[in-house]
């Protein structure tokens, strides 16, 4: 094989840092308006999780991958990132109140803020791979990112280590290349983050992928979710988005569910 022929290592390797440079320059600028932060993480993901699943989609169409992600997403995924700033601002005023405590209680409260941070992050960095790749409802997103993050412990903590790892080598290392620091972040830092973080939530999503569940009324082995309420409701039926680019919005997604009446629901009525 050449080593500039199209189908070499050399040239596919070249290709997905184009791709991931191009994402994440899209990720920057769909960002710029703060409130769509969530939006442009869940279409980042979608890209870089499918860039590492299908190796044969199509290539040079990442703009409309992109876009397309972002607009299906828009308003779920605005409405988790607005959950997550009011988290986060109530993270910030607690530590405000720590630090104007004194003696031992700040310590205290200070090992109280540090832990919540920890538990926010573990399942902040699951909420908007799970928006990209599943379809489901907000409520069980949130629910299902902290027990995922708990539950594939070890990718969780990978993960984490990768994105210290990178903002300590890019931003703190060396502290004076601020300039530098901004412009690897603005052509590539947040798409190679995120794309080494999907190989990482590939396996975590394991433990959840439709490949691992059982029929509806059965067990979910090996699956996160296996109570009657889970099994009875559409969290067991999540769909890949790799099978199909319009997978969460098809209209025939759940039909043969639509046209079986839930008996249990019918009795609390």
């Amino acid at each position: 094989m050449k080593l500039f022929d199209l189908n070499s290592p050399l040239m596919v390797a070249l290709g997905k840092l184009a791709d991931i440079i191009i994402c994440n320059i899209m990720f920057c600028l769909f960002s710029l308006p703060v409130i769509t932060i969530g939006a442009s993480l869940t279409a980042l993901f979608h890209c870089t999780q499918w860039m590492i699943e299908d190796d044969e989609r199509d290539e040079g169409l990442i703009f409309r991958d992109f876009w397309q992600a972002f607009r299906q997403n828009f308003g779920q995924a605005t409405l988790l990132w607005l959950i997550c700033l009011l988290i986060i601002a109530f993270l910030f005023a607690y530590y405000w109140v720590c630090r104007s405590l004194g003696g031992a209680y700040a310590r205290v409260y200070q090992t109280t803020f540090y832990a919540l941070v920890l538990v926010f992050l573990f399942g902040f960095i699951y909420i908007f791979p799970l928006q990209a790749r599943y379809r489901n409802k907000v409520r069980y997103t949130l629910r299902n990112a902290w027990l995922l993050s708990i539950a594939a412990l070890p990718w969780t903590l990978l993960s984490l280590a990768v994105i210290v790892g990178f903002v300590y080598v890019t931003v703190f290392m060396k502290p004076d290349a601020f300039q530098m620091s901004l412009y690897i972040w603005a052509v590539c830092g947040f798409g190679i983050v995120a794309y080494l973080c999907s190989f990482f939530f590939r396996r975590a999503f394991r433990k959840m992928s439709p490949e691992q569940l059982k029929p509806k009324t059965g067990v979910a082995e090996g699956a996160v979710f296996t109570d009657e309420e889970h099994r009875e409701e559409d969290l067991m039926v999540q769909e890949s988005s790799y099978s199909d680019p319009n997978w969460n919005r098809r209209d025939d997604l759940f039909a043969s569910e639509k046209t079986e009446p839930n008996s249990k629901k019918r009795r609390r009525r």
